[in-house]
Parts: structure tokens; sequence; C-alpha cells
């Protein structure tokens, strides 16, 4: 009877008897489940294959794929140096993956630290992403960010080539992922199947050919 009890994952929070109020809880559920904003923060949990196939790849017309996908890595350098990663992904609604990270991740940057970001973003931010990127490390001098990129959003438009530069002079680093770093993103940030070996990351047809279309876009905007 005991190791029956175990197995089964205990509702019991607080010390409060099983299925107690459980219309209540239910109902408060429901209502936190609506005010959470439209975008996703996963810290510590990986992003289902699926996606990463599907909207990190650097295609040259990215029809359907209207969501942002950040994974980042956050080195904090102080006493002690913490490194922290996770993904956020949002739905184009309203907060952008981008925002989220500044708004969430790190919300303020203690002037005693140091902070080393990297981002692998399946597409370069929309311009007020950028503006809201160059504004933050504009204020912050502590902060360094690198961006990898799988794809260039909007880069023919003008006011879209002008954010971009404007990060790059606020010091941020902005580059197109290599198969490389793609690679390093499946590894790093891909679920893998659980019980299996790791699935090696397969390239697709054009991805090199893909990095360097992008590669030399944003050298002739930057």
């Amino acid at each position: 009877k005991m190791a029956e009890k175990q197995e089964e994952p205990s509702n019991t929070q607080n010390g409060e008897p099983d299925n107690a109020e459980e219309g209540e809880e239910k109902k408060k559920k429901k209502l936190k489940r609506e005010d959470l904003p439209p975008f996703e923060i996963v810290t510590g949990e990986r992003l289902p294959a699926i996606f990463f196939k599907f909207q990190f790849r650097n295609v040259e017309y990215s029809s359907g794929r209207n969501k942002t996908f950040l994974c980042y890595v956050l080195e904090t350098q102080g006493k002690e140096a913490v490194t922290s990663r996770g993904y956020l992904e949002d739905e184009h609604a309203a907060a952008h993956a981008e925002m989220a990270f500044f708004n969430t991740i790190l919300p303020k940057c203690e002037s005693s630290l140091r902070y080393n970001v990297t981002w692998y973003v399946s597409s370069s931010p929309c311009v007020t992403c950028a503006d809201r990127i160059t504004e933050t490390l504009k204020k912050n001098k502590n902060l360094r960010l690198t961006i990898m990129v799988g794809r260039l959003f909007m880069w023919e438009e003008p006011e879209m080539q002008a954010a971009l530069k404007n990060m790059k002079s606020a010091g941020c680093k902005l580059r197109i992922m290599k198969p490389q770093d793609f690679e390093y993103v499946w590894q790093n940030f891909v679920e893998q199947e659980e019980g299996e070996e790791a699935k090696a990351f397969v390239p697709w047809e054009d991805i090199q050919e893909n990095f360097q279309y992008y590669e030399e876009k944003l050298a002739e905007i930057l």
C-alpha cells in the first residue's frame, strides 16, 4: 500500500488534503492562465525538435514563421560566475521574446556585475525590439550582448537597416548563425527523445548557402 501511495503524484500542497476544494483550485488555475502574457518563458526546459526544425530554418522567405524563439545563455560575472540558459517563445501578439528577456530574465543589471549574454534567435529583431536593445545597451555599460540569428527580418526596409546599425553602434554583436551554431542550439536547447541516444543534428539541404546569403546581406547593411 505504501509503495502504491508514493507512486501516485500527490496533489497535497501546504498540507491540505487531496481534492479538497478541487473545484476552487480549478477556477483559480483557469483565471491565472488567462492573465498570463502571450509569451512563454521556459527555463531549464528544451524546445520541441519540430519547432526548432521549422522556426530556426534559415530560409529566404519565412512564410508562416510568425513566432520568435529566443534561446539564451546568460553569464553573470561577479564574485562567482553563474551561467544560466533557457528559451523564450512568443506569439507575436504582444510582447516579443526580445522584450520578454529584458523584462523578466534580466529586469535590472546590477552595476557591480558584468553580464555576457548570447542569444540564438530564429530571426533578427523587429524595429521596436531593435530600438529597445539599443537603449538597453546604452543604459547598461556592463551588459555585453551577442545575437546569433537564423534569418534577417525585413532587412530590405530602410528603417530596419537603420535600427540594426544603431544596435551595432550601441555595442551589440549581430551574427548570422552558421551550421555549427544551429548544431549548438540543437545539442543544448532542443528536446532529445527520452531514452534514446541524442540524435545528431542533421543540417538541411541549403543551410550553408542560406547562411552565406544572409551573411552577405548583413555585411552590406552594417
